[in-house]
C-alpha cells in the first residue's frame, strides 16, 4: 500500500485567444517539473509549486513517465491553495491534461480536478504519421492567406482517451486583416483530426462613443508616453499585423480627437480598456493583471482604412472592425471582454469549442459587463447588454442580451445536450442567462433606463443577489475549479462549491447560484447548498471499535486501511477507515460480524463516508461498496465511485429489520485502477437496535 498522505476610442470586431497551452514551452524530461508556465517573474507561490512538482506528482500517484508544470496558484485567506498544473508524458507536452490540486494549509491534498478523462498515458510516443502530412492537414483546415504551419508531437488528452498527436499551428491573416493561429490536433497514427480551434477567435462588436476619458500616462511635458505605472502601454503597428510597433508619445498629454483619421484615438481605446480592466480585476477580484503577477499589458494597434485591431501581448487578443464601420469611439464592455479572454487563458484555459467554448465566451461577457458596472460611466451607463449603442442590426438592437439571450435569434437561453455543437458566441447564452438571473432575478424590471424580463427554463421565479457577488463566485470558479474542456455540468459543480466557500452552504448566495443553474436547465450533480439533517445517533451499537479509535483491532481484512495517518481527516477522533488512496491497482476491505437481536425494534446500519479523488468526475474508475453478507449471500447497500467525490462527510443509513435474529457481516471494500487515487474514508459506524 502506498497511501497518498501529504500533502475612449475605436472600432472593433471581437477577436481573442481562448486556449491554454499555447504559452507552455515544449517540455523535456529534465526540465518539465521545474517549469512555471507564466511570463515574467513568477510569484513565490508559483515558484514553490514549480520546485515541488516532483513531490506533488508522487503525492497524486502519477507514474514516472508523467510530469507537472505549474501554471498558477490561488491562495485563500486560510492558506488553502489551488494549484493549476499542465502535464507532460515522457517529455511530450500534454494538451488537455491540465488539473487543479486543492491542498490544505498543511499541504495535504484535499481534492484534484482533472480535465476530460484525466488519463494521459499512451502506449507509444513514436508516430506512424509523417509530420509533413500532419502539417498539410492543418493547412487544409485553415482559412487564411500567407499560411505557415509548425507542428509539435504531443499527447492529446482533451477527449475520452489519450492519443499521440501533432499539435499543428497554422498562422495567417484572414480576409478582414485579423490574424489567425489555428490549432489542429492530428492523430499521429491515423491522421484523423481530433480537435481544432483558433487562438484568435472571431466574433462581432462595433464602436460607440464613451465620452472624454482620463488616462494614467507617464513622462513629462513634451514627451508624454501612453504608458501607466503598472506597465499597460500602447504601440502603433502602422498597418502591420506582427511585430512590436512604435510606442505612442505626445507633447501635451491630450490624446486623439475622436476621429476615424486619428491614430491616437485608436490608441486611447486600447489603453483605456486595458487600464480600467486591470483596475477591475485588481480591486474587485484580487487579481494582479492578466498573469496575476503585476505585469501590465502591451496593446499593439493596427490602424487601417476601415478597421482597428489591438493586440494584448501574451494572449494576442484582438479587436477590430473589418466590415467598413468607421464610427470612431468604442464601448468599454467589449474592450473588457477582450482582456478577460486573457484572464481565462491564464486560469482555466477553456478551449474555444464545445461547452468550454461557450463558457469561455460567456466569461468574457460576464466580466465585460462587470467592468462596465465598475466604471459606471454617465455616458455609457452599465447594463446587461453587449454592444448596445451601435445599430448592429439596423434597428437599434444590441449585439447580445444577457437577460434573454435568444432575443438575438441565434443564442440559447437554456442548456441542452446540443449546446456544445453551437458557435461559442451562441453556446454562451445559457451562462449569460444564469449571470443575469442570479444577479437580478427573473421578474421584469428597468435598470438605468433599460427594460429586462428574464423568464426561466423551468418556470421558476428567482430573486437576484447582485452582479458583483455573482462575478466573485464565477471568478473563483474560473480560477480554482474549471479545466480546459469543462462542461456546463462542471461549471455548475464548480460554481456551487465556490459559493459555499465564499458565502457558506446555507447562504442566500449559494441557494441563488444553485437555483440559477436549475433555471437554465443544467442537470444537478453532487454539489448542493444547504445543510442536511443527520440521522439521529444510534443507540445500542452492536459493532465494536466502531470509530476505529482502538486501531486495527476487531475488524478483519486488509492490512493498513485502519489508520491515524493525517493525510485524510477523521470525522471524529484521529482514527478512521481509509480505503483506496493508493493511485495504483489495489483492492482493500474491512469487515465485522454481529448478530441482530430478534427483539430489536428498529435495527439499522449507519456510517459516515467522505470521498475525494484525483480522477475525473465523468467516468467511474475507482469504486467503493458497503455490503451486508448473510450465509454467503452478499447485498450491496452503497455503491460509490470517484464520480461521487465532494470532499465532505455524508451519513448513510439502512434499515436492517429483515436481518433480525440473524448473524450479519458488515463489509466495507474499495477497488482502484492503475492510476490516480480515489480515497473512500469511513468513520463512526454503527449497527443499532433502535
Amino acid at each position: 500500500m502506498n497511501r497518498l498522505s501529504t500533502g475612449a476610442a475605436f472600432g472593433l470586431a471581437v477577436v481573442a485567444t481562448a486556449v491554454a497551452g499555447s504559452s507552455v514551452a515544449t517540455a523535456t524530461p529534465s526540465t518539465v517539473r521545474a517549469a512555471a508556465a507564466q511570463p515574467g517573474d513568477p510569484s513565490p507561490a508559483l515558484r514553490a509549486a514549480a520546485s515541488g512538482a516532483d513531490a506533488t506528482a508522487d503525492r497524486l500517484g502519477l507514474s514516472a513517465d508523467e510530469g507537472l508544470v505549474a501554471r498558477s496558484v490561488v491562495t485563500d485567506a486560510d492558506g488553502t491553495t489551488h494549484t493549476r498544473y499542465d502535464r507532460t508524458f515522457r517529455g511530450l507536452r500534454v494538451v488537455g491534461g491540465d488539473l487543479v490540486v486543492e491542498a490544505s494549509p498543511s499541504g495535504s491534498v484535499r481534492q484534484v480536478r482533472t480535465n476530460a478523462s484525466g488519463k494521459v498515458a499512451v502506449s507509444s510516443i513514436t508516430p506512424t504519421l509523417a509530420k509533413a502530412t500532419a502539417l498539410a492537414t492543418g493547412e487544409r483546415q485553415a482559412r487564411a492567406t500567407g499560411e505557415k504551419s509548425v507542428g509539435e508531437l504531443v499527447v492529446w488528452a482533451g477527449g475520452a482517451s489519450p492519443r499521440l498527436a501533432y499539435d499543428v499551428v497554422t498562422t495567417g491573416v484572414r480576409a478582414n486583416q485579423t490574424p489567425s493561429r489555428l490549432h489542429t490536433i492530428v492523430d499521429a497514427r491515423s491522421g484523423s483530426v481530433l480537435a481544432s480551434w483558433d487562438e484568435i477567435v472571431e466574433g462581432t462588436g462595433y464602436s460607440i462613443y464613451t465620452g472624454t476619458v482620463t488616462l494614467n500616462t507617464t513622462g513629462s511635458s513634451g514627451a508624454y508616453r501612453l504608458r501607466d505605472s503598472v506597465g499597460n502601454y500602447t504601440t502603433d503597428l502602422n498597418q502591420g499585423t506582427t511585430g512590436t510597433g512604435t510606442e505612442f508619445t505626445d507633447a501635451d498629454n491630450v490624446w486623439g480627437n475622436g476621429s476615424t483619421t486619428s491614430r491616437q484615438s485608436a490608441a486611447v481605446d486600447a489603453q483605456f480598456g486595458a487600464e480600467r480592466t486591470f483596475a477591475y480585476y485588481s480591486t474587485q477580484q484580487g487579481r494582479n493583471g492578466i498573469w496575476d503577477n503585476g505585469a501590465g499589458a502591451r496593446s499593439r494597434v493596427h490602424y487601417g482604412n476601415s478597421y482597428v485591431n489591438a493586440f494584448w501581448d501574451g494572449t494576442q487578443m484582438t479587436y477590430g472592425d473589418g466590415s467598413g464601420n468607421t464610427n470612431p469611439l468604442t464601448e468599454l464592455d467589449v474592450a473588457a471582454h477582450e482582456m478577460s479572454h486573457g484572464v481565462t487563458e491564464n486560469t482555466a484555459g477553456l478551449v474555444y469549442s464545445g461547452d468550454a467554448g461557450g463558457l469561455n465566451e460567456a466569461t468574457s461577457d460576464i466580466f465585460g459587463a462587470g467592468v462596465e458596472w465598475y466604471v459606471n460611466s454617465s455616458v455609457d451607463k452599465p447594463d446587461y447588454l453587449m454592444g448596445e449603442e451601435i445599430d448592429i442590426n439596423g434597428n437599434g438592437t444590441p449585439l447580445r442580451y444577457m437577460d434573454k439571450p435568444s432575443r438575438d435569434g441565434r443564442s440559447q437561453d437554456c442548456w441542452t445536450t446540443g449546446t456544445k455543437n453551437l458557435d461559442p458566441h451562441y453556446s454562451s447564452g445559457p451562462l449569460n442567462h444564469w449571470y443575469y438571473l442570479v444577479s437580478e432575478g427573473s421578474s421584469a424590471k428597468t435598470i438605468n433606463g433599460v427594460s429586462y424580463n428574464s423568464p426561466t427554463c423551468n418556470s421558476s421565479t428567482m430573486t437576484g443577489i447582485g452582479h458583483l457577488k455573482v462575478e466573485k463566485i464565477w471568478y473563483r470558479t474560473l480560477s480554482t475549479k474549471l479545466t480546459s474542456s469543462s462542461s456546463y455540468q462542471a461549471a455548475r459543480e464548480g460554481a456551487i462549491a465556490s459559493a459555499k466557500e465564499l458565502y457558506g452552504a446555507s447562504s442566500a448566495e449559494c441557494a441563488a447560484v444553485e437555483k440559477g443553474f436549475n433555471a437554465i436547465a443544467v442537470p444537478a450533480g453532487s454539489q448542493t447548498c444547504g445543510s442536511t439533517t443527520p440521522v439521529p445517533e444510534p443507540t445500542g451499537n452492536l459493532l465494536q471499535n466502531p470509530g476505529f479509535e482502538s486501531g486495527a483491532t476487531i475488524w478483519t481484512g486488509s492490512a493498513g486501511p485502519i489508520t491515524n495517518n493525517t493525510g485524510r481527516p477523521a470525522r471524529t477522533g484521529s482514527w478512521k477507515l481509509w480505503l483506496g488512496g493508493n493511485g495504483s491497482s489495489a483492492s482493500e476491505s474491512e469487515q465485522q460480524t454481529v448478530t441482530v437481536p430478534s427483539t430489536a425494534t428498529a435495527p439499522k446500519l449507519t456510517y459516515w463516508v467522505r470521498v475525494d479523488t484525483a480522477e475525473s468526475l465523468t467516468t467511474a474508475y475507482d469504486t467503493f461498496k458497503a455490503q451486508i453478507v448473510v450465509n454467503g449471500v452478499t447485498t450491496t447497500l452503497t455503491s460509490l465511485s470517484n464520480r461521487d467525490a465532494n470532499s465532505t462527510w455524508v451519513q448513510k443509513s439502512y434499515d436492517l429489520s429483515a436481518y433480525k435474529g440473524k448473524s450479519v457481516t458488515v463489509k466495507f471494500s474499495a477497488t482502484e485502477d492503475s492510476s490516480l487515487q480515489t480515497s473512500f474514508v469511513v468513520d463512526d459506524t454503527a449497527v443499532s437496535t433502535s
